[in-house]
């Protein structure tokens, strides 16, 4: 039997609908200790209350250890780019952002530092899913550039979001074939690593991803089983089964260990490294729900599966347990 059969590909999901505001604490952070609902009301754009993904009151608030939080300038940028996301209703057009030559310069250097990595330490179901994709490596993409590339395709899309978002709001839009994607970028000081997803980690980690069958097929189980998840004990196991694939998955290919998460392949510094600085341990899936993690720094340890296709499987069996 295929893998794609076994995945059920294919199988249509409706489109994006509301849901309820999240009770766990950000988007990919279950275990962080960033209080919920903690938003800097000096930081946040005066605009009305939107119902897309929560609005404000799903936020958190950006960190004292984040590189850019002693930088008014980056602050204020940050804020009007949030602005953008928080003024967004269902059915409008996805904003705008209009970067700057700063902006762009940062993602060109990105690029450069990690095309040549995603030839020799990027998983092959990624990097062909790339190439369908096939991101401007020049200047930033606007995520509505992005989304008629990759709706076509197996029918997901990106829609914008301020910032870090709780884990349940995040993981139930992927089961509407929605991703939420944020648009502002990584401090310039330090391009090589953010401790939370920016431009430059949902576009090169996840943007390509979505032309893929078994990436889709991975996102949409996490959705339902963020849906169907009635505890917080339940949303925490399926929050560590993402962070530990979606985000920092590596599998065996060609005689090496190679990337699958978007958290290592948005990442030119962790990227390098991940094979000898990580102590890389067997898959096991029951394991990997009962593991924490930190999300602020490089990963010390990662799951390592035989394979794209036994990963893919295993969560997607996983997650479809009660």
């Amino acid at each position: 039997m295929s893998v794609l059969r076994e995945l059920g590909i294919g199988q249509a999901l409706p489109e994006c609908i509301e849901v309820e505001p999240a009770c766990t604490p950000v988007r990919l952070g279950v275990d962080s200790t960033l209080p919920s609902h903690s938003v800097n009301l000096r930081d946040t754009p005066a605009v009305p209350e939107p119902s897309h993904a929560g609005g404000a009151m799903e936020l958190v608030h950006l960190s004292p250890d984040h590189p850019g939080f002693q930088d008014e300038i980056y602050r204020r940028r940050r804020n009007e780019i949030a602005a953008l996301a928080l003024a967004y209703r269902p059915g409008d057009p996805v904003p705008e952002v209009r970067y700057s030559e700063v902006e762009h310069g940062v993602w060109r250097g990105i690029w450069e530092r990690l095309a040549p990595l995603h030839e020799t330490c990027a998983c092959r179901a990624y990097r062909e899913a790339a190439r369908i994709v096939h991101l401007d490596e020049r200047r930033i993409p606007q995520l509505a550039e992005v989304n008629a590339l990759i709706r076509p395709i197996l029918g997901f899309r990106m829609l914008p979001v301020a910032g870090l978002v709780s884990a349940r709001t995040f993981l139930e839009y992927l089961g509407r074939d929605v991703f939420l994607s944020t648009q502002y970028m990584r401090h310039h000081s330090r391009p090589l690593y953010t401790p939370e997803p920016d431009v430059v980690h949902e576009l090169v980690g996840h943007a390509a991803t979505f032309a893929s069958p078994e990436f889709v097929a991975l996102n949409r189980a996490f959705g339902r089983a963020a849906d169907h998840a009635h505890d917080e004990g339940a949303r925490k196991r399926i929050d560590r089964l993402y962070w530990f694939t979606m985000e920092f998955g590596v599998v065996e290919e060609a005689g090496g260990g190679k990337a699958v998460g978007a958290g290592l392949l948005s990442s030119f510094g962790e990227l390098g490294r991940f094979e000898s600085g990580a102590d890389l341990v067997p898959f096991d899936v029951d394991e990997i729900v009962e593991t924490s993690y930190d999300p602020t720094s490089y990963q010390a340890r990662l799951f390592i599966a035989p394979s794209f296709e036994r990963l893919a499987l295993d969560v997607i069996a996983r997650l479809e347990k009660p």
